[in-house]
């Protein structure tokens, strides 16, 4: 399931189209939007979000600024903007972009076509381009080389997900390309299935699911009994909008949070939870949750080395990007007991999935779906 994210697009063509751009300079989003185009971390769209399904009948945000806007453009070149993927809940508001510019899709069918549509100028005067999550089965990941062939027009790019380790921010600012993502939206659905893992990982559930599938009811014998989250300690690595979401909802089951992230927040941001180091982190969670996101720093933060200092026992949960721990290394610590369960939404090369944890009967596994929900890829829609 796949959506869009078209008002980003619609205030960047604006911005870059001098007749177009008068009647919005006055939008705090697209001031937000302007002043961060010399930021090397994309840019953060945060607009009023509609969160009625209702609302989404009658998208009105391209009709909102005077009627004489589309005349304008009608009277002058239109820039393009580029879809990258297919678009299931937005297609309207898609379309409407057509007042304001011309809207184009590849032909390729693969990352070697792709490249070569762009090198022999089909995408010639592309401003803005919009990637959905199914678009990297067509380009691969937006990475140099990608960037590099991109279409010198391009100013723009939004990428529909909280994460953007698809795209490598840098090289899009090497060339001049403003970087969007979708950093909260799915902040609270995400928390969410964080929960779930928590708790089935502490149930040990997984084990007598699998039996009562096979007709064993709890299973012959049946398991070790399981652990109630009330007194454990939660251990946050990565206090973003999802850790913080999760460390609420955590002390609702009357867990205590600690947690480390590359700086401290103020208590008002962290909501009270103590900030400790890495090591002390490893050292005293019952349960560690991966909240950070994937860079060339975090690649394999969790690997044979930080297992060694964690508790005999501990419980794993991921739902941040599989790669930020090293899941060869999460098989032997499961193994040899040093892990005691895990419960995951991601993995290194999705979507394989290490033989070693399919086997595991102790581990949760989750095919990426922490934002599978109508109400998160509805929300997108509007961004």
């Amino acid at each position: 399931m796949t959506t869009a994210a078209p008002r980003n697009l619609s205030i960047a063509i604006r911005a870059s189209t001098p007749a177009l751009k008068a009647p919005l300079a006055s939008s705090s989003l697209f001031r937000r939007l302007h002043h961060s185009r010399a930021s090397s971390t994309p840019a953060t769209a945060r607009p009023s979000i509609p969160r009625s399904p209702a609302a989404f009948i009658r998208p009105s945000f391209f009709h909102s600024t005077s009627a004489n806007l589309s005349t304008t453009a009608s009277k002058m070149a239109k820039p393009k903007a580029l879809l990258l993927g297919d678009i299931d809940h937005a297609k309207a508001t898609w379309e409407a972009l057509s007042d304001i510019a011309e809207l184009v899709r590849p032909t390729a069918k693969n990352r070697a076509e792709f490249i070569d549509e762009c090198k022999a100028g089909k995408l010639d005067g592309v401003v803005a381009a919009y990637r959905t999550f199914g678009s990297v089965a067509i380009t691969g990941l937006v990475d140099e080389e990608l960037v590099q062939a991109l279409p010198e027009s391009l100013k723009f790019l939004a990428h529909n997900g909280a994460g953007y380790d698809q795209v490598d921010v840098h090289a899009c600012k090497a060339r001049g390309i403003q970087v969007s993502n979708v950093p909260s939206i799915p902040d609270d659905a995400t928390a969410d299935v964080n929960m779930f893992l928590i708790l089935g990982a502490l149930r040990g559930f997984n084990t007598s699911m699998l039996a009562l599938r096979a007709g064993q009811w709890r299973g012959n014998p049946p398991p070790p009994l399981g652990h109630d989250p009330e007194g454990k300690v939660l251990g946050i690595l990565g206090m973003g909008g999802i850790g913080r979401n999760l460390k609420k909802k955590a002390e609702v089951f009357g867990m205590s949070v600690i947690y480390h992230n590359r700086r401290k927040l103020s208590d008002e941001q962290s909501g009270g939870a103590e900030y400790v180091s890495f090591d002390d982190l490893l050292a005293r969670s019952d349960v560690l949750s991966l909240n950070l996101p994937l860079n060339k720093n975090t690649r394999h933060i969790i690997s044979g080395p930080q297992f060694a200092k964690m508790k005999k026992g501990v419980i794993i949960v991921n739902t941040a990007r599989g790669a930020v721990m090293d899941e060869a290394a999460l098989v032997a610590a499961l193994e040899s007991g040093q892990v005691a369960s895990a419960g995951l939404d991601v993995y290194e090369e999705e979507p394989k999935v290490h033989p070693g944890l399919v086997a595991n009967p102790h581990v949760m596994l989750v095919p990426h779906m922490g934002t599978w929900t109508v109400e998160v890829w509805f929300n997108l829609c509007f961004v």
